[in-house]
């Protein structure tokens, strides 16, 4: 088995119309075994920006101590907020870094620029970026989100429509995914305000 879905763990965003969602399983396992139901994979950097982090959760701690230094120095520095843009190429220049011994984790950054245009994008462990304007997908439910997410997204979807076709996405997925599960946890961020909900799925 590889390292990457030893803990397992899935994670999708979506862009909307001045919204985006990014949901998050809530399992982390050994292998087959489960060790715990309440494990947060997404974490609040700015009031509009959030980032994911599926793969190895170890590791993954390690590299969103490492994403709040270097975002609280870079506020600082220049006095003002980090944009989702300039966070995600701050991952990607640490994961990058690091590629001779590279963290085993895939982050993901979702979140709303100043103009509150929507921003989502992935990276491989590495730091190779991918942002698209619809979807991202990271973490061991990925193959089983990709096509769901193809089917429920529309274009400049208003935050009550994405967090549907967010919550349908990841409930299907879990329902495929043996390491991901025991419910999910959705955030939907507009902006005025970020709405967190947690919707119940598989607990087995």
């Amino acid at each position: 088995m590889s390292i990457m879905s030893y803990t397992g763990g899935t994670i999708v965003a979506m862009a909307g119309d001045e919204c985006v969602c990014i949901a998050s399983d809530l399992r982390i396992g050994e292998q087959m075994t489960t060790i715990a139901t309440d494990q947060k994979k997404v974490h609040k950097v700015t009031d509009k920006v959030y980032v994911g982090l599926a793969g190895f959760q170890s590791d993954a701690r390690t590299v969103l101590e490492k994403i709040m230094f270097r975002k609280n120095l870079y506020e600082l520095r220049e006095n003002r907020r980090i944009k989702p843009q300039v966070l995600s190429e701050m991952i990607s220049n640490l994961a990058y870094q690091h590629r001779f011994g590279s963290y085993f984790t895939e982050p993901l950054v979702a979140g709303l620029d100043d103009t509150n245009k929507p921003y989502i994008c992935c990276m491989d462990t590495i730091g190779c970026v991918s942002a698209p304007r619809d979807f991202v997908a990271v973490g061991t439910g990925q193959e089983y989100l990709l096509g769901v997410c193809e089917n429920f997204w529309r274009e400049n979807m208003k935050p009550e429509e994405l967090f549907e076709a967010t919550a349908q996405s990841i409930l299907s997925c879990l329902e495929r995914d043996a390491a991901s599960g025991w419910g999910a946890v959705v955030y939907t961020i507009t902006k005025d305000k970020v709405n967190v909900s947690t919707i119940k799925a598989r607990m087995d």
